[in-house]
């Protein structure tokens, strides 16, 4: 998560601005810089490639002066972690200077326009066409924020994004397009924040409002102005926030899971930093511990995990399967280690554990390296004990996850999976650089796809006010979406209480179909896909028993919502990254559910985060 803060006030903007960026430096960074409108009107960055001691050390003994600026830490996507690619970026005149998180799904395109324009680009990044484009704006005599809303319309993708201008040198505009990225803003005595979190502002204020998608602030020392993107006035509330270290986490939401749901467009795309070259089409995985000859021998892969993990595991099959080649397949970690599973140095064991310390897990891990098969761990936290066993490690990235129910620890464990799919289709020559441009270009579209459908939860509030008294639940998937209707299932039953089960939608009539009537919701995962057809069945059978059926279904499928009694629909993709999609509204669902029954959404009975004992 790249971290943002903004300042324009009365005081000296530089430590401000390091000392917010230095309450970031948990959402995980390569590299740090800031910009500060100086006295007579010059705005020349300071970047530092590293941590964000390496800017301060050359920042000791010549601090930039001003009272206004922004401040960035990077984590690399377009470009690697150097100090050319670090933020601020300027134009070319360094009239504008600018900070982003996020990924410009056409930067390609853009660059080349602008670069036709006479536009000179000094860094790699997807990002630096956000002050050229300002830049080619103003120069048409517009006023910084009507500058900021057009270059809004021009670029794709989800978005945070705080800009300063020698024009209006008291004045930063910030927006905010699709989910990922946030922005809060801060208010003092004359004097203004703006950040990407909360924590970054609390030791300067605790009145603050927070920014949605499609909207833009405007900052000077006296006030804040709010806008859409189209120019029209937003009126905003300003709260007050208790200055204790858990209100600061939990920001403007009112459970963690809520927060942790909201926060898997910007992790998803964490967990692609460094990893995934959005323009060179490739993958990078640090932490895979075999070589490409040790690839190509690979005779088979097992997947393994528990609960959430084991839900991703099976998804990571079909991947690798379909994507690789290889024969996979995947196991419940408990049963697992019993069984005595054939396994040699020509099989590679993923195991999912995102605490690293599940007991059953390691257990089987441990398995595994007696038959001398190679392994690598999906882990969210170093030094645990899965990533000692492990021969290497992929870090999933998610961050802290508090609430004990898995969400955003899952979507980034799916993530993984699929990237570790695509590394392995490429090195054992399944998949040529076609394929990956096409898989690489729908990756880019994922955080603003996952924003997208958190824009507007009110279908799930409607829901749980419908279905949130019923006793039991059967949800439906073929395919590779069949694990992700036992994930819906599983969240259903944790947070809610309310019995759940999720079942191969084949497998209905085979005992299942006798439980449907009109007190039984069945949620069928429907997308748009070779299965499509087959669903399509089990949906009409499931209305005619007299189930209410809740299809979860492709973007503009209208003739399912003429079969079934309500539709949740998810952004149209290609049936692989489907999964990924259909992660959020099964967590929805289940939250407004247990919220709606006056369920311990963070705290379920019973549970804990990690199972530590066998």
């Amino acid at each position: 998560m790249c971290g943002i803060i903004g300042y324009t006030g009365r005081k000296a903007a530089a430590p401000i601005l390091l000392d917010g960026l230095s309450k970031l430096e948990y959402r995980g960074y390569d590299s740090a810089g800031i910009a500060v409108m100086s006295p007579s009107g010059e705005m020349s960055p300071r970047k530092s490639q590293g941590k964000l001691a390496a800017l301060v050390e050359t920042l000791a003994d010549r601090m930039p002066e001003g009272r206004t600026g922004i401040g960035h830490t990077r984590w690399a996507t377009h470009g690697g972690p150097t100090s050319d690619n670090a933020h601020p970026h300027t134009d070319c005149l360094n009239e504008v200077a600018v900070v982003h998180n996020g990924i410009v799904e056409n930067f390609v395109e853009l660059r080349e326009e602008l670069e036709s324009e006479g536009h000179v680009f000094s860094s790699e990044t997807d990002s630096e066409c956000i002050p050229h484009l300002l830049e080619s704006y103003i120069s048409q005599e517009m006023p910084l924020e009507e500058a900021a809303r057009k270059t809004a319309g021009r670029i794709r993708g989800a978005h945070a994004v705080v800009a300063a201008s020698r024009r209006d040198p008291n004045k930063l505009v910030a927006f905010r397009q699709g989910n990922a990225g946030g922005i809060v803003v801060g208010y003092g005595d004359r004097e203004m924040f703006v950040a990407s979190d909360l924590p970054a502002l609390l030791p300067y204020t605790s009145s603050v409002a927070y920014l949605a998608g499609g909207e833009a602030v405007v900052v000077t020392p006296e006030d804040a102005r709010y806008m859409d993107l189209d120019g029209g006035e937003v009126h905003k509330t300003v709260t007050s926030v208790p200055y204790d270290p858990v209100t600061a986490v939990k920001g403007e939401y009112k459970h963690f899971m809520l927060k942790e749901i909201h926060e898997q467009p910007e992790v998803a795309l964490d967990a692609m930093r460094g990893r995934v070259s959005f323009d060179r089409h490739t993958i990078d995985l640090d932490g895979f511990p075999l070589t490409h000859e040790e690839v190509r021998r690979l005779k088979r892969v097992v997947l393994i995990g528990m609960g959430t993990s084991m839900h991703a595991a099976m998804v990571g099959r079909y991947w690798i399967e379909s994507l690789a080649r290889v024969q996979a397949e995947s196991d419940n970690s408990s049963e697992f280690r019993y069984r005595d599973p054939v396994i040699g140095d020509d099989t590679l064991v993923v195991s999912v554990c995102q605490s690293g310390e599940t007991a059953d897990t390691l257990a089987a891990m441990g398995e595994a390296s007696l038959k001398g098969a190679r392994q690598v761990t999906l882990c969210n936290y170093e030094g645990t004990q899965a990533t000692r066993i492990a021969d290497g490690t992929i870090y999933i990235r998610s961050g802290l996850e508090i609430g004990v129910a898995g969400s955003k620890t899952f979507t980034c464990s799916l993530l993984s999976l699929y990237m570790l799919a695509l590394h392995l289709g490429v090195v054992r020559g399944v998949l040529d650089e076609r394929d990956m441009r096409r898989h690489i270009d729908e990756l880019a579209q994922l955080p603003h796809m996952l924003g997208t459908q958190l824009a507007d939860e009110g279908i799930y509030a409607r829901l749980a006010r419908k279905y949130a008294r019923r006793p039991d639940f059967l949800y439906l998937g073929r395919g590779i979406e069949y694990p992700l209707a036992m994930e819906g299932a599983l969240k259903l039953k944790e947070i809610s209480y309310i019995h759940a089960e999720g079942y191969p939608a084949g497998e209905m009539k085979h005992g299942p179909i006798s439980l449907i009537d009109e007190n039984m919701p069945v949620v069928a995962l429907i997308p748009q896909d070779a299965l499509y057809e087959k669903m399509l069945s089990n949906v009409n059978e499931a209305a005619a028993r007299g189930g209410k059926v809740v299809a979860v279904a492709t973007e503009g499928d209208s003739h399912v919502a003429s079969l079934a009694a309500d539709v949740i629909y998810v952004p149209r993709a290609s049936s692989t990254l489907t999964p990924l999609l259909m992660a959020i509204p099964m967590q929805l669902l289940a939250y407004h559910i247990a919220v709606r029954r006056g369920a311990d959404v963070d705290q379920p009975r019973n549970l804990a985060k990690s199972v530590t004992v066998e």
